[in-house]
C-alpha cells in the first residue's frame, strides 16, 4: 500500500469513527433537541421516476436544509413493513401516525443530522400524505409531477432493473408474471388493487403505478394548507432550472444561494440516475411507443387533473 493510499484509508476511518461519535452525542442531546424544527422537514414526494431524485439532490444543497443524501425507504419500510398490512399496499393514514412513530421519525433524523430542518425524499411516502401530515408538525410537501408518456415509460424501463427497484419485495406472497414471464419482481411500490396486475402487460402495469401514485396525492392535498404544498412540473425543470429551482425553493422558505444557482445552471447535463439524456417527449421514440400510446387514455383522467393532456381525450 502506498502512503498516498493509506492516507485515504486513514482519513476514511477518522471520518467513520467522527460520524459515530456524533450520532452518540446527537442521542445523548436528544431531550434537548429542538422538536419544532426538525418537525418542519421538507417532504420530497412524486411517482417513481418523475425526477424526484433531481429535486432532492437540489434541495440537499440548501445552506438551511439537513440533508441524508440518501433515500431513508429502508426506515419508512421498517416502521411500518408492507406485510403489516397484509400486503394491501404502501399506504398509511393518520390513524398509523401515533406518538411512538413521531418520536421514532424525530430521534432517527435527529441522530443523523441534528436539531435542523430537513429534506427528505421516499417515494413510497406519495401514498402516506396524511400520514406524514400528522405525524409531524408542520411538514411542507413538494410534489413533482411527470408527463403520463414519460414517466410510464421510464417506469417500464426501471421494472428491467429489479435489484435496484425490487429490493424490497423479495417476500411479496405473489407470483409475478408480467409481460408472459419477463418481469419476476414487483418494482417500485404497490397500490390499491396491485394483485389484479400480476400478469399484465408491462405498460399497463406502469400505466396503474402512475395513476394511482398520482390520485392518491391529489386526494391528500385538499386537506394540505396550500402554503405547504408545492407542486413542480418536471417539465418546467428541463426548461429552465434556474428559474424553477429558484420559484421551489422560495417556495419551501430555503436559500437559493449563489451556489445552488451556480449547480442548477449545469444540472441537466449531468442528471441523477436518469437513464438517458433528460428531455420533453422522449417516450415517442422509445422501442415500446406503441404500447405505452395504446394506455395513456386509460390515464387520461389523472392527467387532465395534474394539466397534462393526452391525445385523443377531450
Amino acid at each position: 500500500m502506498s502512503l498516498a493510499e493509506l492516507g485515504v484509508k486513514v482519513a476514511k476511518t477518522a471520518a467513520y469513527h467522527g460520524r459515530r461519535l456524533r450520532e452518540a452525542g446527537r442521542d445523548l442531546l436528544w431531550p434537548l433537541a429542538d422538536f419544532h424544527r426538525l418537525a418542519r422537514p421538507v417532504l420530497v414526494v412524486g411517482c417513481s421516476r418523475a425526477g424526484t431524485t433531481l429535486v432532492y439532490k437540489t434541495l440537499s444543497l440548501a445552506p438551511d436544509l439537513a440533508s441524508l443524501n440518501r433515500e431513508a425507504h429502508a426506515f419508512w419500510g421498517a416502521l411500518h413493513p408492507p406485510e403489516e398490512n397484509g400486503w394491501m399496499g404502501h399506504a398509511l393514514t393518520t390513524a398509523d401516525a401515533g406518538a411512538a412513530d413521531r418520536e421514532q421519525a424525530l430521534r432517527y433524523y435527529h441522530r443523523y443530522l441534528g436539531a435542523h430542518r430537513f429534506v427528505d425524499k421516499t417515494n413510497q411516502n406519495g401514498f402516506r400524505l396524511p400520514y406524514l401530515d400528522t405525524l409531524f408538525e408542520e411538514p411542507t410537501f413538494v410534489f413533482v409531477k411527470r408527463s403520463p408518456g414519460d414517466n410510464i415509460a421510464s417506469l417500464m424501463t426501471g421494472w428491467g432493473r429489479h435489484d435496484e427497484y425490487g429490493d424490497w419485495s423479495a417476500e411479496l406472497p405473489a407470483e409475478v408474471r408480467i409481460d408472459s414471464g419477463r418481469y419476476r419482481r414487483w418494482c417500485f411500490f404497490l397500490f390499491p388493487g396491485w394483485r389484479d396486475y400480476l400478469d399484465a402487460p408491462i405498460e399497463a402495469v406502469a400505466a396503474a403505478q402512475w395513476a394511482a401514485y398520482n390520485d392518491a396525492v391529489l386526494a391528500a392535498r385538499v386537506a394540505i394548507p396550500s402554503d405547504r404544498f408545492v407542486e413542480v412540473a418536471y417539465e418546467a425543470l428541463l426548461a429552465d432550472p434556474v428559474a424553477a429551482f429558484r420559484d421551489l425553493f422560495t417556495a419551501v422558505g430555503a436559500d437559493f444561494s449563489p451556489p445552488v444557482a451556480r449547480h442548477c445552471e449545469t444540472v441537466i447535463s449531468r442528471p441523477y440516475n436518469a437513464f438517458s439524456a433528460p428531455r420533453v417527449e422522449k417516450w415517442r421514440d422509445a422501442p415500446e411507443a406503441a404500447r405505452i400510446e395504446a394506455v395513456l387514455p386509460k390515464v387520461a383522467a389523472t392527467a387532465q387533473a395534474l394539466g397534462y393532456a393526452v391525445e385523443g381525450e377531450g
